[in-house]
């Protein structure tokens, strides 16, 4: 069965498409072309979230099916799954045939819940109200220096998600997502001699802990969060057969931290204002054993790794949070002000960064 090979359009890019009202047409040169597929894009981030939630990847991992066929299996509306297959397949996302039998592609295939690394969550956990609502007001972020989920939502982002579970779930998905895709590239580079106890402070479902663990049979591990993400953790260790190992506490890393070797701060420090960072790595320097250490993993603005990503995240703490991406002389800063000085910077293969420090 022969598919179509076609090299799928850039979004807003067609020549012959208008945008807007009737006679306005595209412009044709590469800046505006550029342009038009920056102001569109959030129309492929909704695109990306609907292929996810309507489980397209796993519909076709056996097979090609019709968009016929994948309405009834979803329980969707026809014509409009059939619309939406046909731009998934304009992006690259499927391919269709000459019997308009849709068929997976790589691409399709990393939204699957089933493959190591899969960016499902987040696909879903990047879209949620919580934070698609809060940068329609990002123009204000960018005027006040404030963040805006006061405005959208009418409360912190962490005090929003706690109030709505189903959201909270998500976005720990796509931080265990984004922790799948880049995590085995961090956990390499970690040091784990002379360590018998790591605790992963906002650990999530401990997806990073984990892996240090499945490494080395020695070390114990905690992860400490929240009170209504930790049952995820639990079952995440359960599932990976390391819960006699692996132990949960729920509580508040601002309060204290228990006693350890090795301390993992993996997407914690960015969340924060520099006085709230400080405040975390202080009990974290109070309660760590002879010769412990701590491994910030961020992003790091100007170090190696995929050019814009850092810069653009930075921007998503801007209008999520009181925090923002560092430098590396800012994360210098506040570990000498909570009483840690840096060890060694260490580059993956990944966008993030591992600063690992040590008493001072």
């Amino acid at each position: 069965m022969e598919r179509s090979t076609t090299e799928p359009p850039a979004l807003g890019c067609q020549q012959d498409s208008h945008l807007g009202g009737p006679g306005d047409e595209l412009p044709t040169s590469s800046d505006d072309r550029r342009m038009i597929g920056m102001i569109t894009g959030f129309w492929v981030s909704q695109l990306v979230r609907a292929v996810a939630d309507l489980n397209l990847a796993e519909h076709l991992a056996d097979g090609s099916l019709s968009a016929a066929e994948l309405a009834e299996r979803e329980g969707s509306e026809p014509d409009s799954t059939s619309r939406l297959l046909r731009a998934a397949a304009a992006l690259g996302l499927l391919t269709r045939d000459e019997h308009h039998r849709f068929h997976s592609t790589p691409l399709l295939a990393t939204l699957r819940r089933d493959v190591p690394r899969s960016l499902r969550g987040l696909a879903l956990g990047r879209t949620v109200p919580g934070l698609w609502l809060t940068w329609n007001h990002f123009p204000a972020a960018v005027r006040t220096g404030r963040p805006q989920t006061e405005t959208a939502l009418g409360s912190a982002l962490f005090e929003h998600f706690a109030a709505h579970p189903g959201e909270g779930a998500l976005f720990s998905e796509a931080m265990a997502s984004a922790t799948a895709a880049w995590a085995p590239s961090v956990a390499a580079r970690i040091d784990l001699d002379g360590v018998t106890r790591i605790v992963d402070i906002g650990g999530a479902n401990g997806s990073l802990l984990q892996l240090l663990l499945q490494a080395d049979p020695t070390p114990r591990g905690l992860v400490l969060d929240r009170p209504e993400v930790i049952p995820r953790a639990a079952q995440e260790a359960a599932r990976n057969g390391l819960d006699q190992r692996l132990d949960t506490l729920a509580g508040d890393f601002f309060e204290g931290v228990p006693e350890a070797d090795l301390y993992l701060l993996k997407f914690i420090l960015h969340d924060w204002d520099d006085e709230s960072c400080v405040k975390i790595l202080r009990n974290c320097r109070s309660a760590m054993r002879p010769r412990a250490r701590v491994a910030v993993v961020e992003m790091v603005i100007d170090a190696a790794g995929e050019p814009g990503l850092a810069e653009l995240q930075d921007l998503n703490m801007l209008v999520a949070t009181s925090g923002r991406e560092r430098s590396l002389d800012e994360y210098d800063a506040l570990l000498t002000t909570a009483g840690l000085r840096r060890h060694r910077l260490i580059a993956t293969d990944s966008p993030l960064s591992v600063i690992e420090a040590v008493a001072a």
